[in-house]
């Protein structure tokens, strides 16, 4: 006689698949946590890293200096996450782009144009920690940006050797690249909106600089 298979339970039936959702509380302290991050970023770029106190962190966003260490285990630690977010913005803004698929020449443009929105727009700060206050990382976290800052440079020098090809590019690639950055990332120290300049226009002064187009022979 063949063993009659038991029919699930309603609560096997319900169980759900994959990770169990987040309780309000837990959501809650995810929330904090990027709170803490946000803050720190402004402060760090307002008065640096060695003026800014966990206590200073903590104020910004109504918790107790004590319970900012719920969320990390140092004020090191924090700024290794502060850069880490300014470098995952960058690369994030740095994929629409790509996305895109434009010729190398528009490709350029929207590269530059969106390191200086990262830099310069709404959300700068964390960009100002990456410039700045990076020199306070240890060893190991060094190690974690520098693999980061190669891959989103990377796609740039890609970029500039296909310019470099089609005769498009005015100098060697190796120092296109640093003078663009050194040009894009210099902008953080004097640029002001109320300069009246924009960010369209800073962006076709440095295409400007580097790129020369061909004209099209006339038939």
């Amino acid at each position: 006689m063949c063993a009659v298979r038991s029919l699930p339970t309603f609560e096997a039936a319900k169980r759900p698949r994959g990770r169990p959702r987040k309780t309000p509380q837990e959501r809650n302290e995810g929330n904090r946590r990027q709170d803490v991050v946000k803050a720190a970023a402004k402060l760090f770029r307002r008065y640096g890293f060695n003026g800014t106190s966990t206590r200073d962190i903590a104020c910004a966003v109504g918790m107790h200096s004590g319970s900012l260490f719920c969320h990390f285990k140092s004020k090191d630690a924090l700024l290794h996450e502060v850069i880490q977010e300014g470098m995952r913005s960058a690369m994030a803004r740095q994929m629409i782009v790509l996305l895109a698929e434009h010729d190398a020449v528009t490709t350029l443009r929207q590269l530059i144009r969106s390191h200086f929105e990262t830099i310069l727009g709404p959300n700068s700060d964390f960009m100002h920690v990456v410039l700045y206050e990076s020199r306070y990382l240890n060893a190991m976290q060094h190690k974690v940006i520098a693999k980061l800052q190669g891959e989103y440079e990377a796609t740039w020098t890609s970029v500039l050797q296909e310019l470099s090809l089609t005769g498009c590019l005015q100098v060697e690639v190796p120092v296109a690249r640093h003078l663009i950055f050194g040009v894009l990332n210099g902008s953080a120290q004097w640029f002001k909106s109320e300069m009246g300049i924009s960010i369209d226009d800073l962006t076709d002064a440095v295409v400007a600089l580097c790129i020369h187009v061909p004209r099209q022979s006339r038939t």
